[in-house]
């Protein structure tokens, strides 16, 4: 018989419900009977016991909420009778013991890797177009129109046919489809295009911040070398870019080839010698090829988007397993989204190896936090109308729930935004909590895989790294097949363990860094790109 309640702590004092329960319900849990007294659907929570106004609501073991007004033992939880709270942190009052999980059978296993001169393993190979400013936008999409032309694989969408088939009332064939098709010019080469609103018109902060974050690209182990346009102008000149491309890997010898169109005249003449030079460097980077190399080179970084209600009892607990896997091995694994850390401080301070890592994640979320103030707004508006319908709804439920992607391993260091990966080991980065800032932001701080969770569904790509998308449940992973990589919802039918489920999820994970399976969020061509500006953004 399946279960109706869990509990995902000891100490909560509400449960989550597994299927939907119907008012006049009596459920058998933990040797008591809950009587259900209102409608309540699945992934929701239920009140273990009276709540009085002002009462602390206590879930995965930490304040999420407080009650503002009477809820009586084994009704709902809703925005309507309980309101956002979470513990208030000062400072880092203690060390938390870590037992690295047995990777035995994992220590001699490898990937099939991109090796960078300097040391990095990329997990593709991928020449990338730019601008530093949104004024070359047209020029990166002209480039990207010949490139892809003439390079990449052009096969015609089973939606452009019917359209086709419509106009000229007939069914395209098979025939027609072959004329549309042509292969790939280089075998070990991707060539990908990335276009942004920012560089120029901005504060100059962004416009550093926006450099930081394209030379993170750059430096990324998955690129081989890019091509960036300048218009000459703008804030982001030539020499921003430079010197952050220098402070991350002063020593790299990746080729990037920089065009600034009012020193080279008419776009004609400018796209002719990008096209000439671009082409030559491209032929080159194809002759990097896979070579096998230690899972320690793997970079994950750890995403959700589209939570419900299940997320922080399935997916996300998965990657945080994964990721205490990845670090035991030595390798990397990157934690963002401060929104969603909101509530879980104390512990995430307690777990960082240096009182200065203690200290510094604390003054980062609070300036965040208070950005977010200052616009009138607040952590506690974070929950989307979709996490709230699913049962989040309070921020530092839905943050609890959010954190369990880090796993329990120590934080090794904590990082601004646009600051580069330097140590293995847990990284929490300070990124918003939207889905494709904060994924653009852990690509820019050096992952070369994403784990991406989700209980709604979402379609987040990114132009160089593989996004793997890891669903809460079953359902959701059954409707939106195209998009779902990982099916997690064993662990919610009690068909699989955490810990069983992360084995599975780390397979998966040297499959597609080897280069064996294209994520579906790459069969789509899902190639998401969005700078942060550093004003408020959830």
């Amino acid at each position: 018989m399946q279960k109706k309640l869990i509990k995902v702590n000891p100490s909560d004092n509400v449960a989550v419900a597994l299927v939907n329960l119907v008012a006049g319900d009596a459920v058998e849990f933990e040797g008591e009977t809950i009587n259900i007294l209102s409608d309540t659907k699945a992934k929701h929570k239920i009140s273990l016991e009276k709540f009085n106004v002002g009462d602390r609501i206590i879930m995965y073991g930490v304040l999420v909420g407080k009650a503002n007004c009477i809820i009586k033992k084994g009704d709902v939880l809703t925005i309507s009778n309980v309101k956002h709270e979470s513990e208030k942190v000062y400072k880092k009052t203690g060390d938390i013991g870590w037992s690295a999980p047995n990777v035995d059978k994992w220590k001699d296993r490898t990937f099939l890797g991109y090796e960078r001169e300097d040391g990095q393993v990329g997990t593709a190979n991928v020449w990338l177009f730019f601008p530093l400013v949104f004024c070359e936008n047209r020029n990166i999409e002209t480039l990207k129109e010949i490139f892809e032309k003439e390079l990449l694989t052009q096969k015609v969408s089973s939606h452009q046919l019917l359209l086709r088939s419509l106009v000229n009332s007939n069914n395209a064939n098979d025939e027609e489809i072959e004329k549309l098709t042509s292969t790939n010019v280089f075998e070990n080469i991707d060539v990908k295009f990335i276009t942004h609103p920012g560089g120029c018109g901005g504060i100059r902060q962004d416009s550093e911040s926006l450099a930081k974050l394209l030379a993170g690209y750059v430096n990324n182990p998955n690129v081989a070398g890019a091509t960036v346009l300048s218009l000459g102008c703008q804030n982001l000149q030539i020499e921003i870019f430079k010197d952050a491309l220098n402070a991350i890997n002063p020593t790299s010898k990746k080729p990037v080839l920089i065009f600034e169109q009012q020193q080279m005249g008419t776009v004609d003449d400018m796209l002719s010698a990008i096209v000439k030079d671009s082409f030559e460097a491209i032929k080159k980077a194809n002759n990097i090829s896979r070579n096998p190399a230690p899972l320690s080179k793997l970079n994950i970084g750890l995403e959700c988007g589209g939570s419900d209600g299940f997320s922080g009892i399935s997916a996300n607990p998965t990657l945080g397993y994964t990721s205490d896997l990845i670090v035991a091995l030595k390798g990397t694994a990157i934690l963002a989204e401060f929104p969603e850390l909101c509530g879980v401080e104390q512990e995430l301070m307690n777990r960082c190896k240096t009182e200065e890592d203690a200290i510094k994640f604390l003054k980062l979320m609070e300036a965040f936090e208070k950005s977010v103030v200052d616009a009138g707004s607040g952590f506690d508006m974070n929950p989307s109308p979709g996490n709230i319908k699913d049962g989040l709804i309070t921020d530092a439920m839905k943050s609890a729930g959010a954190a369990k992607k880090g796993g329990s391993s120590p934080v090794e260091s904590v990082l601004d935004y646009g600051e580069y990966i330097s140590k293995p080991g847990l990284n929490l980065l300070c990124t918003p909590g939207n889905d494709v800032e904060s994924t653009t932001a852990m690509v820019g701080s050096g992952a070369n895989i994403v784990l991406f969770t989700t209980g709604l569904g979402t379609p987040t790509g990114n132009p160089i790294t593989p996004v793997i998308k890891v669903s809460s449940n079953t359902e959701m992973a059954t409707k939106m097949s195209d998009i779902i990589d990982v099916d997690t919802g064993a662990i919610i039918r009690g068909e699989k363990s955490i810990e069983e489920m992360a084995e599975v999820m780390l397979e998966y994970i040297i499959e597609v860094a080897s280069g064996s399976i294209k994520t579906k969020a790459m069969l789509l061509d899902q190639n998401d790109f969005i700078p942060w500006r550093r004003g408020v953004s959830l």
